[in-house]
């Protein structure tokens, strides 16, 4: 461990949580309404402008950072997976106050790739402490006064192919799992407090990807996904809508039974739905993903493939960057740039255009405005609307994988490959 002021700078657990999971508050890439016009709209590394510290971070990772009181806590873990973290930074003078080493581990699986990383999984937080996941190595919560070990499970596992993607929801007293791996697939609720698994439900997927021995071809590569299910009350129901490979799902939230499914053709599912006004949106993964516009109701129930779709736009859809909805508009950029608006009800297309670099990282919206993070380090920030209106472009010197946080004083946190920033009006 690594302390610095420590037992001046850990929060209570009476302190409130701000931003408690990868998407914020409201958990779809929004900023509350209170804090949205306290958002800086311009910054840049070279001259100082609104950049009030920055932290280099001592190992590798792009969970997002959650925030309790005047802390932000993400993970982090060694290039070769051996070592997984938990660390604490504190948002005011962004010192790094924590780095624990929290899970050890003889033989990581290989990623693969170089977007992935060994902390991949953002946190989650609630009054009743801090919830670490990092796939198959492990899931932990910390009671973040004391950095107390509450309960930790090592023994939900499969073998991810490429590394661990998908980030844990709360949902009343459950946090749920998810595990899209090559060798198997599931999803599955704890019990927030003691640990314990109350549900578990294997995916129904007809994957269609055996060989003439039965195998599943390219060892189970299409069999993989990344998401991290919506939380959606429908009528008086809390459902839980999940992207696997294949197939997408909605279970019933406190039993995870199967409330009703949709196959698709592709894999590699990482971004979250989104719901609004009785509609769900839903990316099917890939580079050749789909976007849908499903219908919920006490009526979606089944196979609802060719009953509740109410609209499938087919192309120049995001691969890894997740939208936003502001007003009537779904906004989201494809891993090349192209920026497009879509109206919500009907998925049609009211503009696009390009902007340069590659994209990974969440759009972020704040009010009327929203914010397109490149892996090269700009951000163009654009007012929603049906035309295209840049509002302004921003430079850090390393760019973004990681989604933005934001602290209850409408101070920016982002996390890119090397450091993390604190932008905030100056």
């Amino acid at each position: 461990m690594a302390f610095l002021g420590l037992s001046l700078l850990l929060p209570t657990l009476a302190d409130t949580v701000i931003w408690p999971d990868k998407s914020g508050p409201n958990r779809d890439g929004t900023v509350p309404e209170a804090i949205a016009p306290l958002v800086a709209t311009e910054w840049d590394e070279t001259s100082g402008k609104n950049l009030v510290w920055k932290t280099a971070l001592p190992e590798e990772g792009h969970s997002t950072p959650v925030i309790i009181g005047d802390t932000l806590w993400f993970t982090s873990a060694n290039p070769e997976g051996t070592k997984q973290y938990l660390d604490a930074v504190d948002q005011k003078s962004g010192k790094l106050i924590h780095h624990h080493l929290l899970f050890e581990n003889g033989n990581p699986e290989p990623l693969g790739n170089k977007v992935n990383n060994y902390a991949a999984p953002s946190c989650v937080a609630d009054a009743t402490g801090l919830y670490i996941h990092f796939g198959t190595y492990g899931t932990a919560k910390i009671d973040p006064t004391n950095l107390k070990v509450l309960w930790q499970r090592r023994d939900i596992n499969c073998n991810h192919f490429r590394g661990p993607g998908s980030s844990p929801v709360l949902v009343g007293n459950l946090i749920v799992l998810t595990f899209d791996g090559v060798d198997d697939q599931f999803v599955t609720a704890l019990d927030k407090g003691t640990g314990k698994t109350v549900w578990l439900t294997k995916r129904s997927t007809d994957y269609g990807d055996l060989d003439e021995n039965g195998k599943p071809v390219r060892d189970g590569d299409m069999r993989k996904a990344y998401g991290t299910p919506a939380a959606v009350l429908v009528g008086e129901q809390w459902q839980l809508i999940s992207v696997g490979s294949r197939a997408l799902f909605g279970y019933e939230a406190l039993t995870g039974k199967e409330l009703w499914t949709i196959t698709h053709d592709n894999y590699n599912a990482a971004i979250r739905p989104l719901t609004k006004d009785g509609l769900a949106f839903i990316h099917t993964g890939s580079s050749r993903a789909h976007w849908l516009g499903v219908r919920l109701d006490e009526t979606t129930l089944g196979d609802v493939t060719k009953s509740h779709v109410v609209w499938d736009r087919d192309k120049r859809n995001a691969r890894f960057s997740s939208p936003v909805i502001v007003g009537e508009r779904l906004y989201q950029v494809t891993e090349g740039g192209i920026v497009s608006c879509l109206n919500y009800r009907t998925g049609d297309q009211l503009w696009s255009d390009r902007l340069p670099g590659t994209h990974i990282a969440p759009i972020l919206a704040a009010g009327d405005r929203f914010y397109v993070f490149s892996e090269s380090g700009s951000c163009v920030v654009l007012k929603a609307g049906d035309t295209k209106e840049i509002l302004a472009e921003n430079h850090l010197e390393v760019g973004l994988q990681a989604c933005p946080a934001v602290g209850e004083d409408g101070a920016l946190f982002l996390r890119t490959k090397t450091h993390l920033y604190k932008i905030g009006k100056q």
